[in-house]
């Protein structure tokens, strides 16, 4: 993230993101495929090649040719957009930042467990039910972040300025879906 200066607005924190022209790699028709969708292709690395899915209306399949781009014009100033990606891992984390437990008080009877879960589960049946919050893994799944707005589009360096932040960490592809 970064600061960018407006005349009008001030200040404003936007996360940059470089926008690669995407291939359209592959359509999709109801008649073949059962539904309508495009392919899009991205170079990942100069051995690398990263495609994805979209699916799209019968209307909207009529506008994309395979072998065209998927360039900045499709994105305007202040365009509500939605960002999707893998969110930052956080590792094996406890109850209290995983799943936001308030841990026990500092005194009456309790020495060296303030930050345990507490109980379990109870005596009968003798086994601890499915689904209880626990210690775990966390982060490392997909996440959107919904109605952000765009506040800068650099089409000479192929950038878009997002307002607010945006799911994982640097270098990590992320879609950006048109409202």
């Amino acid at each position: 993230m970064t600061t960018v200066y407006d005349k009008d607005k001030g200040a404003l924190n936007v996360t940059l993101i470089e926008c690669v022209p995407n291939k359209v790699s592959l359509i999709r028709s109801e008649d073949k495929d059962g539904y309508f969708a495009i392919q899009l292709s991205m170079e990942k690395s100069k051995k690398d090649e990263f495609k994805k899915e979209f699916r799209v209306s019968k209307e909207e399949v009529g506008s994309f040719k395979e072998g065209g781009e998927i360039t900045l014009d499709k994105f305007e100033l202040e365009e509500r957009v939605r960002v999707s990606g893998v969110a930052k891992s956080k590792g094996f984390q406890g109850v209290m930042k995983r799943h936001g437990f308030h841990g026990s008080p500092s005194s009456h009877g309790h020495r060296h467990d303030h930050r345990a879960p507490g109980s379990i589960g109870p005596g009968y049946p003798q086994h601890v039910l499915k689904g209880r919050k626990m210690a775990g893994r966390m982060g490392g799944k997909r996440a959107t972040t919904k109605n952000l707005k765009i506040a800068l589009i650099d089409r000479e360096n192929n950038i878009v300025g997002v307002r607010g932040p945006v799911p994982g960490v640097n270098g990590r592809i992320v879609e950006i879906f048109c409202k």
